[in-house]
């Protein structure tokens, strides 16, 4: 889930990101709800990404502590949130072209109009 801790930081270069500033100025209801939306399928690929980005290490068995700086941090959150973009969009193609096209079973890739 969302945790908008994260965007209390007091870091000159976040204070002059405009999307840090807009995200601060949402409740926490509208973030978490938004958060929500995604669906369980694009939740699971952007932890399988995030995961393959930080290596993955049962955590039974070993104590695992993962350090990094700031910018490495922030480099993290927005390809988390990139990929979580192009997922929703790829999810409603997916929707749009099997409302268009129940009996379709052409390649996805080709959409023809």
């Amino acid at each position: 889930m969302f945790n908008p801790e994260f965007l209390t930081s007091d870091s000159e270069a976040i204070s002059t990101n405009s999307l840090i500033q807009y995200l601060q100025e949402q409740s926490p209801d509208v973030l978490q709800r938004v958060a929500r939306s995604a669906s369980s399928d694009i939740q699971d690929i952007i932890r399988h990404n995030v995961q393959g980005l930080l290596g993955v290490l049962p955590g039974e068995h070993f104590d695992v502590k993962i350090t990094a700086n700031r910018d490495h941090l922030a480099g993290l959150l927005a390809s988390a949130m990139m990929t979580g973009y192009f997922l929703r969009q790829m999810e409603q193609r997916m929707e749009l072209e099997a409302t268009l096209f129940p009996e379709a079973d052409a390649d996805p890739g080709e959409l023809k109009l």
